[in-house]
Formats: structure tokens, C-alpha cells, sequence
């Protein structure tokens, strides 16, 4: 099997089996993917919708339909030509009783043989956790929740001993815990929550437990175990021991050798204790895998992306042995080459005005971190702060540093550093890493006030040397590079983007709220990048964590051509909304309905379906609760305020049900419809570029056609394949791609475009796969508007033109009044370069012969004759 040269992501569960997947492989062949590229196969957790929480690597899941449905697909894959790439999850599994490993740490303790897997602090300060693991678990307080009967003792008939029930999850009870020959119903009366007596016994047999049940709220404070993030469901592993490496990575490797998989990607690269280790490790392993493949499924190379989140000057690090990223660095790249830069300053104003919070982003993100520290990871800095205590005192020099003394700087350190982590592992630092830790330092003296020579700016010092990867102590490094990733994704990710709003299309996974616009220079120059370091990165402008529709974010990418009508018409809307909420929380709900409403809706009250929208803004509404909680400003998952979501939701039941409000509503729907074809020429644009620049299109599910979803779960609704196979069907029997209005509207051009752009890679692939990579740049009066790049190798030649910042001045292309929409190209034009194509250029989006005006000049308005994007190809 070849390299990948353009993926399908598919989302697994009960509801879209391995079988559901192979029903569709057809299609996939027809629009044109090399491979399917599954989100997680192995067995997780009854009713997962995602597959991370893991619990048996070694089988795939039965509710995808096993092992056998899996090699059905490939089956099936390989008859079309398409190959199988996995995501794999080796950072961490489901802290659940179905996961074999855990359940046997629960009942074992340290005695366990899989207690080495996890990472486990089983001698943590508190004495009552002892050998023991911490199960925050409950609904209440243990005393209460032992009153109320949530803890219940359960022994079935044909069950050789006793368990214990707390929520629908049946927890072991360890052996010597339970006395030999113990009579059933004697020792469940014997310890029957509902006596008093009953009480006592039940709490002396769980004070036995390897295990302490308690209130949630204990496991920001007391969890002595790695968590995913803040996630208590799922716990670390410890992958870099090669027992552990081996148990997690069997089955995969297995499949990779027979020829079932092609390639893995690895989920959330940053929680691994050793990344690079991790790599070298696994390409070794993948190579050996790839030399037991049948002959002819033997690519050149396996293929091997991973999970991670780039800082806007941070690359990806070189002695990674890596194909790339999956895309998210070029998922903000493409975004902020969409929005204009001069908008950044007015909407930061708007925003700041709303507010009343005049501090940067920067400060805010401070801020955020300085929150997460302090409420949801205080048992991992305490844990942290432990580790550099006893480093502390095993030098004469240090050792008068106190604990106080060190959580502060420390703190300061943590909140201020400003990429995912370093990567000193294996006593090898990098460049990189010291010039980000050299950043938090700079960082941390400013928020400590520490000048040059106190105490305070002595203590970072030292603190940087700790963690330089040369003379630290490795369990304190590990512990800090394991806790600046989450401390990192939680801060901006997970509160920040749901709590700064000047835009909301530039907060997304990837981005950061320092940069507002790229410009096309600087666009060019991270492509050229990758195509030197990752040619075989992925491309990607969707994803199942996005936080909003890739159509969503390019049509409110128009809002900053217009910034000043935009905000008037902005102000009067938030003006309009019941005042429970803030006027900054109506602010971003206001967008989201710009952004999200359907394009084939009207702004005609009287043509709304009723059921279509109430269904449409029960989407909003969840949204609604999920930015609001993790903005963590008015309320948050944790402490629910129920009177200011009732108030929230009563926005949205105002703008549905009362005649104001929908009049309000259609006022709103009129200017996202005025908005959308500017937004799909957007989208236009967004599309030509993830599937024809260096690196590999990678395109998620359902995303084919116009996608304005929001947040998961609204992200992983069901795809109507039905819908897309006819659709794709009627444009391939045209030899001409259809670019009329209702085209337009119904997202079939988009999936026309992506169809024929797939379709040139594989007829003409030489250009896409290495030699030159050109931007070239426009000449005229509207030079600045025009996107070009240049691609050649061994003696083909690609040509990829598009449009950038000037959709409101050529949405006729989408509203099917090309002649209007060309006609503002006016004298501008591109100049090929010496040495270029001279035989004429056909447009492989609509077959057209394009030939230079004069000598090496094509005009634009030839070029973008039909459509705001052409992939001109040599003849």
C-alpha cells in the first residue's frame, strides 16, 4: 500500500459500526480518498461515542463489530483500492471496573501485576491513601452517600464472591477482605447499608480496600494517580515501559504486519512521559511489522502522524520520527489566512467595551491558568512541588527553599509557560526547549514583580536548571512535562476560547488569541516549512474536536471585511436579547447563530419548519451549556448556577416561540444569508488549499458538504451518506463541475470541488508529492487579494489559484453571477516565472484550456473565469 495521499475520518461507535464503515467505501472511493482513517478500534467502554476510553488494547471492539468486522472493511477497503489507517490511544484508559488491568489493581493493590502499568503514587502524603487508589466516584460526601445507600454490597447467585455497587459500576473487594466459606445472605445482612449496623460493617470492609471511594470534588485535591487532563474516568499509562509498550501496542502491530492496517495515529502525543523515546520505539516496531506485510501491501515507509498542538512560533521537534501532525497547526494557518488583520483591532474594542476587561489575551490566558492550577489541578502542582522539595534538600546549597516558596514560583513558572511542554528526555535538551522555558522565566519574574537579584528571580532560576532535562531529578521532570500539556489544553481550550469572544471563527483548537490574521507571506513560508520537514503531514481543516464547523468559522471569517456594519448590527441584536445574561455571553451567542443558521433556510418567520427549528436550537441550547460551563465565568460543570442557565436557555426560547423574538430572529437569519455565499466562497477557498498544498487532505466525516456543526457532540451527528452518494453520482456523470446558484446552496459544489481536486492528485500526482513549491504573487490592483502557488516535479506542473479577504466583493460566484464576480479581478493577473510551463494549462476543476495573455501573464479574470479557485494543471 502506498503512502496516503488524501483520508477520510470516520467516526466508530455502536451507532456507525465497522460494517456501517465498509457500507461506505465505495463512496470514498468515488470522491477520490486513498484511506479510511478510524477514530479508536479497541474495546472501550459500554456506549463509548468515542473510543478514547479504553479498555482491553488487545481485542477489537465487539461493538464495532470485532476483529472480523475489522478485516471486512479492509476486505473491502482493498478491493477499491483504499487502505485503513487507526488512531490509537497510548497515553491512558477507562479508571473503570470493565478494564481488566484496573480492576485487578482495585483488588490487588500494589501486589498487582498490572499495578507498574498505571501511574500510581501509592505512597502519597495523605496517610488514608496509603497503598491504596483514590476512586472519587460519588455523587456525595462518602459519609452520605454510605447513609443514602449509594454504596450497596451485591453478590449474585452464580458469583464466587461478593462486589460492591456504587452507581450502575461493580467494584472487586480485595480476597482477604471477604472471609472463607462466608455465607451469602448472612454476610450481605451482615453488611446491609440500610442498619446502622450493617453501616459499621460496610465501612471496616472498604477501609480494607486497596481502593478509597470518595466525594468527586476530592480528586482535583487528593487523586494520587495521572488523569487524562482533569478527567477522572481515564487514567495514565505507562507506556514507556516496554512491558506496558508491548501489552498497548500488540494487537496494532499484529494488524499492521498482516496487512490490515497502513499506518496510526497517535492520540494526545504530549501526555507520554517520553514522546521521542515513544517514536523511536514504535517506528522501530512498525518497521518490523511492514517487513511481515504481504509483498504487495509493503509501502516504503510506515506512516505515522501524531496528535499535537503547535504554539504559533513552535515547529514540531525534529528528532520526532514522525510523518507530521494531524493538522491542526494547518487548521489554524488556513483560518487566520482568512481573516482580515485590520478587523482584529475594532473587534478587540467591541469586545473589551462588553466586558469591561481591558486585559490582553495574553493576561486572560494567564489568568485562566492561574484558575486551573489553583481548582483543578492542585493535587498534580502539590505532587510537583513535593518532588522539587526533596531535590531541594539533597543540596546544601538549596535546601533552605521551602515548599511555600517554591508552589509560588513555581506557579508563576507554570502560568506563564507558553507552548504544550519541553522535551528534555533521554538527558538531551533541545534549543527549543530552553528558549521556552527561558520565555515562562521572563514570564513568571513579571507576574512576581522578582527584579534581577531577589530571592524570587534567584528561585526561577533555579527552578530552570531543575527542569533543563541535564541535572533534574527525572521523576521531576516527568511530572512537570505531564503537567503543562493539560494545565495548557484546559487554559485556552477548554476556558479561554469560551470566554474571550472578539471573534469567535479564530477560537479553535490550534489557534492562538495573540493571532488574529496571517498574511499570505507568512501563510506560505509555514507551507514551505512543512513541505521540507513533513511533506506527509496532515491537512486538516476538520476535526471531531473542533469547536466549530470548518463553514461555520469561514463564514464568520466575512464578519472581519466589515467590521464596523458588522458591530452596529451586533450591538443591536445583543441590545434585543433578554438581559439575563451578560451582554458578552449574548455577544457569542449571537454569532453562533450567524455562523450556524442553515443556508437553505429562509429569513421569513412563516417558511420556518416548527420541529426543524426547535431541533436547531436545541443544538444552540447545548452549546450554549457547554460554553458556558467551561467559561467557567457564571457557572461551570462543577458548580452548576441554575438560575443563569435557565436564564440563557430563555434567550433561545424567546427567539423561537415569542413574536419579538422571532422577529429579532429573522433579522438575524437575513444577515447570515446575506453573509453565506461570501462565507462559501470562503469555504471555496479553504477547500482548494487543505487538498492541493504540501501534505496530506484529511477530511472528516460529513464535512463533504456545507458544515456548520458546533462543539461535539454536535460535531459526530450522523452523516447522510445516502444524500452524498447521489449527489456525487449525478456531478460525476457532468463532464462540467456545476457552479449555478443551487449548487452553491446545497453544498454539492463543495463536494464536486473536493471530488476533482482528489481526482487531479491521483491522475497527476508528481507535482503533490515533492519538487518546487512557489508562491507567486499577483500583479494589478487587486494583487493583494490573490492566492497562487506553484508546484512542480518531474516535468508536471500544478498551478493552485485562490482568493483571500475580498468575499463579500466576489460572493457573485456563489449567488451564480460569475461575470459580476470576475469582473473585480479587473487588470490583475499573475506572472509565471522563467523557466515556468509554457504549453498551455488546462483547469481541472472545469476542463478549460488557460493560456497566458502575453508571454508568462494570465490574467485573473481568465483564471477565475467561473469560480473563485482554479487547480490549472500542465497539458
Amino acid at each position: 500500500m502506498s503512502t496516503p495521499q488524501a483520508t477520510a475520518r470516520l467516526q466508530l461507535h455502536a451507532g456507525f459500526t465497522l460494517d456501517d464503515a465498509c457500507a461506505q467505501v465505495d463512496y470514498y472511493a468515488d470522491l477520490g480518498v486513498s484511506h479510511l482513517y478510524l477514530s479508536p478500534i479497541t474495546r472501550a467502554r459500554e456506549g463509548s461515542t468515542h473510543g478514547y476510553d479504553v479498555i482491553d488494547h488487545a481485542v477489537v471492539s465487539p461493538e464495532l463489530g470485532g476483529e472480523p468486522a475489522l478485516l471486512r472493511l479492509a476486505s473491502a477497503a482493498r478491493a477499491r483500492g483504499l487502505g485503513l489507517v487507526a488512531d490509537i490511544v497510548p497515553n491512558h484508559m477507562a479508571a473503570n471496573p470493565a478494564n481488566a488491568w484496573w480492576r485487578d489493581v482495585l483488588a490487588q493493590g500494589p501486589a498487582s501485576a498490572w499495578s507498574a502499568y498505571f501511574d500510581i503514587d501509592w505512597h502519597p502524603p495523605a496517610p488514608a491513601l496509603r497503598n491504596k487508589v483514590l476512586l472519587p466516584v460519588l455523587g456525595e460526601p462518602y459519609g452520605v452517600s454510605l447513609e443514602h445507600g449509594a454504596i450497596t454490597p451485591q453478590w449474585d447467585d452464580d458469583a464466587p464472591a461478593p462486589e460492591l455497587e456504587v452507581h450502575g459500576q461493580r467494584y472487586p473487594l480485595t480476597p482477604s477482605s471477604v472471609p472463607r466459606g462466608a455465607e451469602r445472605q448472612a454476610w450481605l445482612r451482615e453488611h446491609d447499608p440500610a442498619q446502622p449496623a450493617g453501616r459499621q460493617h460496610l465501612h471496616a470492609l472498604l477501609e480494607r480496600q486497596h481502593y478509597r471511594l470518595a466525594w468527586w470534588r476530592t480528586a482535583p485535591d487528593q487523586i494520587n494517580w495521572r488523569r487524562f487532563f482533569e478527567i477522572s474516568e481515564l487514567v495514565g499509562v505507562r507506556v514507556e515501559d516496554e512491558a506496558v509498550f508491548d501489552a498497548v501496542h500488540a494487537l496494532v502491530l499484529r494488524l499492521v504486519a498482516q496487512g490490515v492496517l497502513d499506518g496510526l495515529r497517535i492520540d494526545h502525543i504530549d501526555g507520554l512521559a517520553s514522546p521521542g523515546g515513544y517514536l523511536r520505539r514504535l517506528s522501530a516496531r512498525l518497521a518490523d511489522a511492514g517487513a511481515s506485510r504481504p509483498a504487495a501491501l509493503r509501502p516504503d515507509q510506515p506512516y505515522l502522524v501524531v496528535e499535537k498542538i503547535l504554539g504559533p512560533d513552535e515547529v514540531l521537534d525534529p528528532r520526532w520520527l514522525t510523518d507530521g501532525t494531524t493538522g491542526y497547526d494547518f487548521m489554524d494557518q488556513v483560518g487566520a489566512l482568512l481573516h482580515a488583520p485590520q478587523a482584529a483591532e475594532p473587534l478587540r474594542a467591541f469586545w473589551r467595551a462588553l466586558t469591561d476587561d481591558g486585559r490582553e489575551p495574553g493576561e486572560q490566558l494567564r489568568a485562566a491558568r492561574v484558575r486551573m492550577l489553583a481548582r483543578h489541578f492542585p493535587a498534580e502542582r502539590q505532587a510537583l512541588v513535593r518532588c522539587l522539595e526533596q531535590l531541594a534538600a539533597r543540596d546544601l546549597r538549596t535546601r533552605d527553599l521551602t515548599a511555600t516558596a517554591i508552589d509560588r514560583a513555581l506557579s508563576a513558572l507554570l502560568a506563564a509557560f507558553p507552548v504544550y511542554r519541553t522535551y528534555a528526555e533521554d538527558a538531551g535538551r533541545s534549543p527549543a526547549d530552553a528558549h521556552w522555558r527561558a520565555v515562562a522565566v521572563r514570564g513568571a519574574a513579571t507576574a512576581l514583580a522578582a527584579r534581577e537579584g531577589s530571592a524570587d528571580a534567584a528561585l526561577l532560576a533555579q527552578l530552570a536548571q531543575w527542569l533543563d532535562g541535564d541535572a533534574s531529578d527525572p521523576t521531576v521532570l516527568r511530572r512537570f512535562q505531564q503537567l503543562t500539556p493539560p494545565l495548557a489544553a484546559k487554559a485556552l481550550e477548554d476556558t479561554l476560547f469560551y470566554r474571550y469572544g472578539p471573534l469567535l471563527s479564530r477560537n479553535e483548537v490550534g489557534a492562538s488569541p495573540d493571532r488574529f490574521g496571517l498574511s499570505a507571506e507568512d501563510f506560505y513560508d509555514a507551507c514551505a516549512t512543512r513541505a521540507r520537514t513533513h511533506p506527509r503531514a496532515m491537512l486538516a481543516t476538520a476535526t471531531h474536536d473542533h469547536k466549530r464547523g470548518e463553514d461555520t468559522r469561514a463564514r464568520l471569517a466575512v464578519l472581519s471585511e466589515m467590521p464596523d456594519r458588522w458591530l452596529e448590527l451586533a450591538g443591536g441584536w445583543i441590545d434585543a436579547l433578554p438581559g439575563g445574561i451578560t451582554r458578552a455571553d449574548r455577544y457569542m451567542l449571537v454569532q453562533t447563530l450567524i455562523g450556524a443558521w442553515p443556508p437553505a433556510w429562509g429569513a421569513d418567520p412563516s417558511g420556518w419548519a416548527p420541529d426543524a427549528l426547535q431541533a436547531w436550537l436545541d443544538r444552540i441550547a447545548q452549546w450554549q451549556e457547554k460554553a458556558l460551563r467551561e467559561a467557567k465565568l457564571h457557572t461551570s460543570w462543577t458548580d452548576q448556577d441554575p438560575a443563569y442557565e435557565a436564564a440563557a436557555k430563555e434567550c433561545l426560547t424567546w427567539l423561537g416561540q415569542d413574536a419579538e423574538g422571532r422577529r429579532v430572529l429573522a433579522g438575524i437569519a437575513g444577515f447570515a444569508l446575506e453573509l453565506a455565499p461570501a462565507g462559501m466562497v470562503n469555504s471555496f477557498t479553504q477547500t482548494l488549499l487543505r487538498n492541493t498544498l504540501p501534505g496530506v487532505p484529511d477530511l472528516y466525516q460529513g464535512t463533504d458538504l456545507w458544515d456548520f456543526s458546533l462543539v461535539d457532540p454536535d460535531n459526530r451527528r450522523p452523516v447522510d451518506y445516502a444524500l452524498r452518494a447521489a449527489l456525487l453520482a449525478e456531478a460525476s456523470r457532468e463532464a462540467v463541475m456545476d457552479l449555478a446558484a443551487p449548487a452553491w446552496q446545497s453544498g454539492a459544489v463543495k463536494q464536486a470541488l473536493i471530488h476533482r481536486l482528489l481526482l487531479a492528485r491521483q491522475r497527476t500526482p508528481a507535482p503533490f508529492t515533492g519538487g518546487v513549491f512557489l508562491h507567486l504573487r499577483g500583479e494589478g490592483s487587486q494583487a493583494g487579494h490573490v492566492l497562487a502557488f506553484l508546484r512542480q516535479h518531474e516535468g508536471q506542473t500544478a498551478l493552485i489559484v485562490g482568493s483571500r479577504l475580498c468575499a463579500l466583493r466576489v460572493q457573485g460566484y456563489a449567488r451564480g453571477e460569475a461575470e459580476q464576480a470576475r469582473a473585480f479581478w479587473g487588470d490583475t493577473a499573475l506572472r509565471l516565472p522563467e523557466g515556468g510551463p509554457r504549453l498551455s494549462l488546462h483547469d481541472a476543476l472545469t476542463g478549460r484550456r488557460i493560456r497566458a495573455a502575453t508571454g508568462d501573464v494570465l490574467p485573473l479574470a481568465e483564471v477565475l473565469r467561473d469560480g473563485p479557485a482554479a487547480l490549472c494543471l500542465s497539458a
